[in-house]
């Protein structure tokens, strides 16, 4: 069975086209399917207007609680061995599930889609996508082009190991990489918005970038967080270090005196702060290890 989950928050002029058209193209393709559709606190009453059939089952969030938590509840309440993620925007096109099936069909595990043409509605969405992707290839070595894609075909083996909250749901193409799964990218339309509005505005963007930062440090530094604060704090260790050496020996052999020399102060907070962020990195690497050793 196919389950495709559509998370949705107000698309009350979308949902019954998609419907339409998914139910066509799985007519089409005469495969077993099922529509889940998760309504994340919608005002518009767009879901009431929805049917529910033993083809496609509504589930509803008392209020907004976001992408990543409604595409959760709806993997908990699919059954499909082949999941899909669209969004319900009508900017993914269902015809394109055919292909995308052949190439999960080749042997690959996830296919992550390419918007193609890529229509950004506004520019602060476009100069975040182009930077994250450019951050993530840089610094992850990340085999997408467009991981913010919202239309992904992966088997529900995929999903062990990896925990929806948040906005994370924005890397979890990155972490079925990191776990070792065959992964592939395919071109696929992207139609541009004809009703509604799109949910991503500037209050978003700095959530994004956080976001992105987020993502770094988990797949890189999740089971050996030393690495990642012990530089940090051994640089900021030995700059105050320096600074401290430096006004001792003027002190000792030039007879300059330490009142009033604000250099001093930064001298010892860079000590203090250095030590800080590595024994962070320490007791990081003991929760990780008493993590493990439970396993």
């Amino acid at each position: 069975m196919i389950s495709v989950i559509i998370p949705f928050y107000n698309e009350k002029k979308n949902l019954p086209v998609l419907l339409d058209k998914l139910t066509r193209e799985f007519k089409g393709l005469k495969k077993t399917f099922e529509i889940v559709l998760v309504d994340d606190g919608s005002n518009d009453g767009g879901s009431l207007l929805i049917k529910e059939s033993a083809e496609v089952k509504m589930v509803r969030h008392r209020k907004r609680f976001g992408k990543g938590q409604a595409l959760k509840t709806g993997l908990d309440a699919s059954k499909g061995d082949i999941i899909v993620f669209m969004d319900a925007d009508l900017q993914n096109d269902p015809k394109d599930l055919s292909k995308m099936l052949e190439k999960l069909d080749q042997g690959f595990d996830l296919v992550n889609g390419i918007r193609t043409p890529r229509h950004s509605e506004n520019l602060i969405l476009g100069s975040y996508s182009f930077f994250a992707e450019k951050l993530l290839k840089t610094f992850l070595e990340s085999p997408y082009s467009d991981i913010n894609c919202g239309f992904k075909v992966f088997r529900r083996k995929v999903l062990s190991g990896f925990v929806f909250y948040g906005n994370n749901f924005r890397f979890f193409p990155l972490g079925v990489f990191y776990a070792g799964y065959k992964v592939t990218e395919l071109p696929v339309t992207n139609n541009p918005r004809l009703h509604g509005k799109s949910k991503f505005g500037p209050g978003k963007l700095m959530v994004g970038i956080f976001d992105t930062m987020t993502a770094y440090f988990i797949y890189k530094f999740a089971e050996r967080p030393l690495h990642f604060f012990g530089p940090i704090g051994g640089a900021l260790f030995f700059a105050g270090f320096a600074v401290s050496l430096y006004l001792t020996v003027e002190r000792l052999f030039f007879q300059v005196l330490l009142v009033n020399r604000p250099l001093l102060w930064l001298g010892v907070l860079l000590i203090i702060i250095g030590i800080q962020v590595t024994m962070t990195g320490i007791i990081g690497e003991l929760v990780v290890y008493i993590n493990k050793k439970k396993e």
